[in-house]
């Protein structure tokens, strides 16, 4: 059985942070799952314009007292206030308290924010072992919701080892919302010099059925179900650019297993999550 019994909802106290703490309060009430709230202090090295390190320990405590959330009746919440680090302490946190999904913005405020994720939550990103949602990295807020009820759902897969898992997970998650499924594989644009012959019509009908031959048998072993895209192109404008033709409220990828020295997240899944159109759960 699909089930999400705890969310994490770090906060900065920014529109952002509203936006994803109501999305995981619609999430909570579909599962009737625990929200814990929780807000990070920085270590401060000056204190020169706060009274004292108390002081702004006690005014952050009733910031996040303060901070609204839509709290139905389907749903738990609790406010923890933690120091130091933060996305150390979030991903801390969310593996000592078994947290099933991390829900947060890409970004909070700050220059060049369109260009590029948060350095927290391109961390927890990086660092964290369980499911992790991102808001979607534009002014566009909307989808924050209704990603959190979907209708349509996106998978994108690279045909690679844990294509089989994802596929999995998209399959019940869809199944649990009654949301149709897409699943999305991009081959790659190669060597621009010998786009004359790859970009040919043969060409490029022989590798889209290859493709897509591959990625059949891998819906199948999985059990997966759905509508089938194959794109050629640049893999991250390609998966947005589909996930937008779709019109997906919710985008789907995975990410590595811990073995390595890269962590958990794939070389191209920082850009899929920056010009996605909708909001994207790295499984």
């Amino acid at each position: 059985m699909f089930t999400i019994a705890k969310i994490l909802v770090p906060i900065d106290f920014s529109p952002r942070s509203t936006d994803a703490a109501d999305a995981a309060a619609a999430v909570a009430d579909h599962f009737a799952s625990e929200i814990t709230v929780l807000h990070v202090m920085a270590p401060r090295f000056d204190l020169s314009l706060a009274t004292s390190a108390e002081s702004a320990r006690t005014e952050a405590e009733q910031r996040l007292k303060e901070f609204r959330l839509n709290e139905g009746q389907n749903h738990r919440v609790k406010r923890v206030l933690l120091e130091g680090e933060p996305a150390s302490k979030i991903v801390e946190y969310a593996h000592s308290e078994h947290v099933d999904l991390v829900m947060m913005p890409t970004h909070g405020y700050g220059p060049f924010r369109r260009l590029l994720l948060g350095s927290i939550t391109a961390k927890v990103l990086h660092d964290s072992s369980c499911l992790v949602w991102t808001a979607v990295h534009t002014p566009d807020t909307a989808s924050c919701v209704h990603s959190a009820q979907p209708h349509h759902i996106a998978c994108a897969v690279d045909l690679g080892p844990q294509s089989g898992r994802i596929l999995t997970w998209a399959t019940q998650l869809s199944g649990e919302f009654g949301a149709k499924l897409s699943v999305i594989h991009v081959v790659a644009s190669l060597d621009p010099r010998l786009q004359t012959y790859y970009l040919s019509p043969e060409w490029r009908g022989e590798v889209i059925n290859e493709a897509k031959a591959e990625l059949v048998q891998t819906m199948e072993t999985a059990g997966a179900r759905g509508e089938i895209h194959i794109e050629i192109g640049s893999i991250a404008d390609a998966i947005a650019n589909a996930a937008k033709s779709v019109q997906a409220d919710l985008l789907l990828i995975g990410r590595s297993s811990l073995d390595g020295v890269t962590g958990r997240l794939p070389t191209n899944a920082y850009a899929i999550i920056r010009e996605s159109p909708c909001p994207v759960l790295s499984v």
